[in-house]
């Protein structure tokens, strides 16, 4: 075969014609793993570590939501309930006060510091109905649901409200307040009676306990001792944490604590109102 080659070249040689060079013959390519795959459809390996799932976290809250990114809930507990009349000689001038009036408040809040940065992501009330404590709170879920929230507890008042708090004259009411005027909306605790029960118990107990704050006095009066609970300064963050995508379960501890609060304002003001005119220190 190869002798044939030659002579035709010769004879092409011989008519003038130029000889091409063989045109080399490329190797053939070897079969790779990734070929193989490709022909039976499967899919390469990945050496990269397999991405761990999301943990799975509890976002279930409270209540029902009343509007976007506002939550509200309803209770009537049975707790020590008050006379037909209530001696505020402890606190104010008025002697004796309708317990229907009443509406016991607390706020958790972002922080202590005050100011305008700070707002309140709870608000708890508390009053008295058919002779059980009747808990509302509501909380908000979103930054933007806070005239929402605001909008609803102002609902809860009225001209004849008198307000109870334990500090709430320093620090619950003036920081709802600021928050109000910041949503350009009217302050419907403006000019409502106020008795706050931090400055009584002061005024009784101070130098006997070792502090006057409330988990004290509920302690001391009425003997109550809790359980798992969270701290206040524990709060911002548990709220901060939903926001962020994070569990509820420290945010659903806020709610018990707020409401532990609420049954404890009522618990304390009937200690006080025990006290009668005689040992009550009159207000100048």
């Amino acid at each position: 075969m190869s002798a044939l080659r030659d002579r035709l070249r010769g004879l092409r040689a011989q008519a003038g014609q130029a000889v091409a060079a063989p045109a080399p013959v490329p190797a053939p390519r070897k079969t790779t793993t990734e070929d193989l795959r490709w022909l039976l459809g499967v899919r390469a390996r990945s050496h990269a570590r397999p991405s761990t799932p999301f943990p799975a976290r509890d976002r279930e809250l409270f209540g029902e939501e009343i509007a976007p990114g506002l939550r509200y809930t309803e209770e009537h507990v049975d707790w020590p309930g008050p006379p037909a009349s209530i001696d505020t000689r402890f606190a104010r001038r008025e002697d004796h006060i309708d317990p229907a009036r009443l509406l016991h408040f607390d706020t958790e809040t972002t922080g202590l510091a005050g100011g305008t940065g700070t707002r309140a992501f709870m608000i708890g009330a508390a009053d008295w109905q058919n002779g059980r404590l009747r808990l509302r709170q509501l909380t908000i879920t979103t930054m933007a649901a806070e005239p929402a929230m605001l909008r609803s507890f102002a609902g809860w008042l009225d001209p004849q409200r008198v307000l109870v708090s334990y500090n709430g004259k320093c620090y619950d009411a003036p920081l709802l307040a600021t928050r109000y005027r910041l949503a350009r909306l009217a302050n419907p605790l403006a000019g409502l009676d106020h008795l706050d029960l931090l400055h009584p118990v002061r005024r009784h107990w101070k130098g006997h306990w070792e502090n006057c704050r409330l988990a004290t006095a509920e302690r001391q009066l009425l003997g109550v001792l809790r359980e798992d609970d969270l701290p206040g300064s524990e709060a911002p963050a548990a709220w901060l944490t939903y926001l962020r995508g994070g569990p509820a379960t420290n945010l659903r501890r806020v709610a018990a604590h707020n409401a532990q609060d609420l049954k404890s304002l009522a618990g304390v003001l009937l200690r006080l109102s025990a006290l009668g005119g005689a040992g009550a220190d009159r207000p100048s």
